[in-house]
Parts: structure tokens; sequence; C-alpha cells
């Protein structure tokens, strides 16, 4: 059932269009791809979308409680896509800086991360990410 509401991750294009076929299953094509559709996710509690495309290496034991409580405790009210390194649709690696901001117990706050993806089965994976 496809959903007609502006996509969370500020692309300007219906979440039906944008996110929610990689939030189906589809593969997205870049890692800037992946990094929106992630953030999306978080901002529409999908934890197992984002467990799921977590690069396995990156797993822990604690990461779906952690995903979990990151989507109760804040509402994210804006992305800004700041820089993109690689992470094309024929790349292996890629990289992409972001500012996401949200609203935490009433207080607005600022999540800024230089986020590291890679391939895994051919599949962009979220691999770690620097806070700034």
């Amino acid at each position: 059932m496809s959903v007609s509401f502006p996509c969370p991750c500020g692309s300007q294009v219906p979440y039906a269009q944008c996110c929610e076929p990689f939030h189906l299953h589809a593969n997205a094509p870049t890692a800037e791809a992946l990094m929106r559709s992630r953030y999306s996710a978080y901002a529409l509690n999908l934890v197992g979308y984002v467990v799921a495309t977590t690069h396995p290496d990156a797993r822990t034991k604690t990461l779906k409680e952690e995903i979990s409580l990151t989507c109760k405790r804040l509402v994210w009210t804006h992305l800004d896509v700041l820089d993109v390194w690689q992470g094309g649709e024929k790349e292996k690696v890629g990289k992409v800086r972001f500012r996401a901001t949200y609203v935490q117990e009433g207080k607005n706050g600022v999540h800024e991360e230089h986020s590291r993806f890679k391939r895994y089965k051919g599949a962009w994976m979220y691999v770690d990410g620097e806070m700034k």
C-alpha cells in the first residue's frame, strides 16, 4: 500500500516514490539514497530496516535495542546532506556527511555525522559514522 506524504528525507518527493520502495526491500542504488532511507526509517520508527541495512560486521548484540530507543526518544525534524564522496551506482564504497535536526524532551538538537558505507552482497550497507 503506497503512502502519499512528503518523504521525511527532505527530497521533496512523496514517500511512496522516494524511500518507501527501499523500506519495502528494494536496494538503494547509492550510498546517499541508503543514508536518506535510513534517516526516514529512524523518523518513521522502522527499526528492522535500520538493522537490516547495517553492515553485518557492525551489528552489535544491542543494536536493535539502541535503535529502538533512539526512535522512541527523538523526533527527527530535518535532514541536510552536506557532502557525498563516491557511493555511486557502480562503486563499492562511499561516504555521506549530513546534519539531522531533532527534538528530544522538548529541546532541539543536531546530529552531524560523516557516515561510511560499503556494498555487501551487492547492496549498500551502513558501516559506521564519525560524529562531528
